[in-house]
């Protein structure tokens, strides 16, 4: 009997602060006992002295005196082996949990979080809430670590309305000091409003994340493309260096034979006019022995019976006719090898690179579509472009949500820019065109213009006409003036015949380095292409004459 009623005193030798049986016990005023240590290092880090079960506040800090009763009692539990058994490790908070802002000493994992309280409770500091009538009506939500991201800065209070005015949460303070006649909303309803808001944006990002999978889809495959394309490419050149080795070779080879054929044969010959004149002069040597030797004879007899047969000359043939080549004259095939000769030494001097924006060499190895045939191929890679208003000379006036520029006499009040053209009537737009194709039509009227694109280090000051579109090595131009079109580039201007067009059309192929403009009308004509290697990005731009205009043409879907 005594036993069963022990038993039931478990839950009063538990210190709420610890979790485990009460040691030295002590109790405090309202009733609720506790570890004289754990509540002694309680108050001690608390600014103000509160019971940690039930938070009555003592005006004085109450002395601690050991309970002799209670502690009996925990002596007596603990032979009976009845004492409550310590908390589980698991129940400490770890890394990534919320702890309880009452527990001292090491700390518990906070169960709930109390919007009222502004603080997050453990399982055992949480009773109260559950048991206090007062503590009942109190908001508790799943355990939350930046409780003080929840309070007003100034007021220090709960945030529970959003002012839509300045986009913000605020207490109910503010509602009454600094938010008078904004429009205001409870959370929850601003909270369903973002979500729809969020919802767009998260159908947003999947579309956008479907395009860019898709996009990586494809340029995987061009990739893949590429490499296969690339590796065709060097098995047949290397076939066909190979081939070409093997032929100089076996040209090497065969000039060397019929040289030393041609030795073989005329040194032969040579042989044999030499044999036949070693002969001929063995027999004049003789013949000389014997005329002398009969001129020496004393016997006039004899000299007159053997000079008719001795005073003759010896028959030479055709032995003195035989030639010898010293020379050998190749001259054809000294001008075929010279020939192939100039174009390997072209082949090994090729620059087989090109550059990127930023300065850098890169391989020359880009995979291009196919040059586009038609007007709709052309707009395939439509480019939207917009005027830049710090670049425009004062007398140039835009409009139309800055996509028509208009020359007059009169100053507009632009403000000064380091960009802006203080001589020329000049003005380029916002975009830097680099590394794609792009395309775009202008609309043009008035006796002189030009149009065309530049790098961004294109002289805006002073009145030198290098700072002309066209006019020097880092823009180029196509004009119109005195009836006639022209196309400029590095101060050089070459005329061209053509029928005036109000519209004309730009396509830019950075990566090949083609500029080319078209006049547009029932059909689309070419009027010159630049041929070059861009090494910058390239603004689009124009220079106006008096009382001319320029319009980018802002083409609708059923252009496409």
């Amino acid at each position: 009997m005594a036993e069963a009623q022990l038993c039931g005193l478990q839950d009063e030798v538990t210190c709420s602060v610890c979790l485990d049986t009460l040691s030295d016990p002590v109790s405090i005023p309202c009733g609720h006992n506790f570890c004289l240590k754990c509540l002694t290092d309680y108050w001690d880090h608390s600014q103000v002295c509160s019971c940690p079960q039930c938070r009555h506040t003592f005006t004085t800090r109450p002395e601690l005196n050991r309970n002799p009763l209670l502690n009996e009692v925990v002596k007596k539990l603990k032979k009976m082996g009845l004492t409550p058994s310590p908390p589980q490790s698991h129940n400490y908070a770890g890394p990534g949990d919320v702890e309880c802002d009452a527990c001292t000493g090491k700390k518990f994992r906070a169960v709930k979080s109390c919007l009222t309280c502004m603080a997050s409770f453990c399982q055992p500091h949480l009773q109260p809430h559950c048991e206090i009538a007062a503590w009942k009506g109190h908001k508790l939500v799943d355990p939350d670590g930046n409780l003080k991201e929840k309070l007003c800065v100034k007021h220090q209070k709960s945030l529970e309305i959003f002012c839509r005015t300045d986009e913000m949460c605020i207490c109910m303070m503010c509602v009454v000091t600094g938010h008078k006649g904004h429009e205001m909303v409870d959370l929850e309803t601003e909270r369903e409003e973002k979500e729809k808001q969020l919802g767009v944006t998260l159908s947003e990002i999947r579309r956008r994340l479907e395009e860019r999978e898709k996009k990586l889809k494809e340029t995987r495959r061009v990739m893949e493309q590429m490499k296969a394309s690339l590796e065709r490419e060097l098995e047949e050149n290397e076939k066909s260096f190979t081939d070409l080795i093997h032929y100089i070779e076996e040209a090497q080879k065969k000039l060397v034979e019929r040289i030393r054929e041609q030795e073989k044969r005329e040194i032969e010959k040579a042989e044999g006019v030499m044999e036949r004149l070693e002969k001929e002069i063995e027999e004049l040597k003789k013949r000389d022995a014997e005329l002398k030797e009969l001129s020496d004879t004393k016997d006039n007899v004899h000299f007159l019976q053997t000079f008719s047969s001795r005073c003759v000359l010896p028959a030479h043939g055709d032995s003195l006719s035989f030639t010898v080549i010293a020379g050998f004259s190749f001259e054809d095939l000294r001008k075929e090898l010279s020939g192939l000769k100039m174009s390997l030494e072209k082949i090994s001097q090729w620059d087989i690179k090109t550059w990127t924006p930023s300065g850098h060499e890169a391989p020359l190895v880009t995979l291009q579509s196919p040059e586009p045939q038609n007007r709709d191929e052309f707009l395939q890679y439509f480019c939207p472009l917009t005027l830049d208003i710090n670049t425009a000379h004062r007398l140039l006036h835009l409009s139309e949500g800055n996509q028509k520029v208009t020359s007059e006499r009169t100053k507009a009040e632009y403000p000064d820019h380091p960009d802006r053209f203080d001589y020329w009537e000049q003005v380029v737009c916002r975009e830097a065109l680099t590394g794609t194709r792009c395309y775009w039509e202008v609309e043009c009227t008035g006796e002189s213009l030009r149009i065309g694109v530049a790098y961004k280090g294109l002289s805006r000051k002073g009145n030198n006409r290098e700072c002309l579109f066209g006019n020097n090595d880092t823009s180029w131009g196509l004009a119109w003036c005195n009836s006639r079109y022209s196309v400029h580039h590095n101060n050089k201007e070459t005329a061209l015949s053509a029928p005036y067009s109000p519209r004309i059309g730009v396509y830019l192929d950075w990566p090949a380095g083609s500029l080319s403009f078209y006049s547009i009308s029932h059909t689309m004509t070419l009027l010159h292409r630049f041929n070059t290697s861009f090494i910058e990005p390239l603004y689009p731009g124009c220079y106006l004459g008096c009382k001319s205009t320029v319009t980018i043409c802002q083409l609708m879907p059923c252009d496409y």
